[in-house]
């Protein structure tokens, strides 16, 4: 089946979620390692306070997407350069970490322990409520003796990530090379909106709508924006190898639990991915609506944008339903 038969038979869903008002609008993409592609779009890329229609070009807030896009490939480039090893505590870029207790459990935790969110840390916290000064909240942290449970998927794994990011490179995150065709912001003319926000007082477009992402002035976690086109090239490249470093995308793909490898998800029953998707796929998903798949032994990927946060978070998108029904219509079949 070709990636336009795939992709037209995927789309029938995102259709269907769009004039049923569960997302305002979506853009869906697909390519092959060898760079066939194929991409739809429709609906809105906004509907409050003005209507636009989507388009093809249109750039997203990709929310968590940046952990697998941005973060992960940059720690696993120094840990391939000797500037780390992976097993190495996280201390080794961020000595000041719980400084003040050093037999604190957050100063073993490694760079890998951050990969595989294999730590302690909560799933998420509202650091945005601490103030607003982006140093500050970076202490606050540093030091903060954060509550210990069993290992999550979390943010707090990814934003000390970005620190260490930050202390090697002596520059903040957003004055680092997002990579090809990806930004920190967007032009909000051709932008997809995401949320009202209650405590901004706007609505947020082409400026990143994760709280603490924008009150840190940029976070490893999220804040990176781009367009399908970007997207589809970026998993071309590492369908093709052509894209990362071949021990980088080898540990992108090796497991380090029954979900997770080095930064990504990994198939397993009931993920987002689909059932259809083979046990070589790995995955992201980001909060606002977005999406981004790897079938390696199928050599595509696939891409789902949606703005499923605009005007808000507090509403039945469906979006869970909506990307495994679009990874089986894409894998399914011939």
């Amino acid at each position: 089946m070709t990636p336009q038969a795939r992709v037209a038979r995927a789309f029938a869903p995102v259709a269907q979620a769009i004039a049923a008002g569960r997302i305002p609008g979506a853009v869906l993409g697909l390519v092959t390692a060898e760079g066939e592609r194929s991409v739809l779009h429709g609906g809105q890329a906004q509907i409050v306070p003005l209507r636009r229609a989507m388009t093809a070009a249109t750039w997203f807030d990709l929310a968590s997407l940046t952990k697998v896009v941005f973060t992960a490939p940059r720690i696993l480039a120094l840990a391939r350069q000797g500037v780390i090893a992976l097993d190495d505590p996280l201390t080794r870029l961020l000595p000041d970490l719980r400084q003040y207790d050093a037999g604190a459990w957050a100063r073993q935790v490694t760079f890998r322990d951050c990969l595989g969110h294999r730590t302690a840390f909560p799933a998420v916290e509202p650091i945005y409520t601490y103030g607003r000064d982006p140093d500050l909240l970076r202490a606050f942290v540093l030091q903060r003796d954060w509550r210990a449970g069993p290992p999550v998927y979390s943010d707090i794994n990814f934003i000390l990530l970005g620190l260490a990011l930050e202390r090697h490179h002596r520059a903040r995150l957003r004055s680092l090379d997002p990579g090809p065709g990806f930004a920190w912001q967007a032009p909000p003319e051709a932008s997809a909106a995401t949320e009202d926000c209650t405590w901004r007082g706007r609505v947020l477009c082409g400026t990143v709508h994760d709280d603490n992402c924008d009150a840190l002035q940029g976070a490893g976690h999220a804040g990176l924006f781009g367009t399908i086109s970007a997207l589809l090239d970026h998993a071309q490249g590492l369908l093709s190898g052509d894209g990362a470093h071949a021990d980088d995308i080898a540990l992108m793909r090796a497991p380090l639990s029954e979900t997770r490898t080095h930064g990504w998800e990994r198939a397993h029953p009931g993920w987002a991915g689909g059932d259809a998707a083979s046990d070589r796929s790995i995955g992201h998903t980001g909060f606002t609506g977005t999406g981004l798949w790897l079938d390696f032994a199928r050599g595509h990927g696939w891409a789902l944008l949606t703005n499923r946060i605009h005007p808000t978070r507090h509403s039945d998108s469906g979006i869970a339903a909506l990307r495994r029904a679009v990874g089986d219509a894409i894998n399914g079949g011939a």
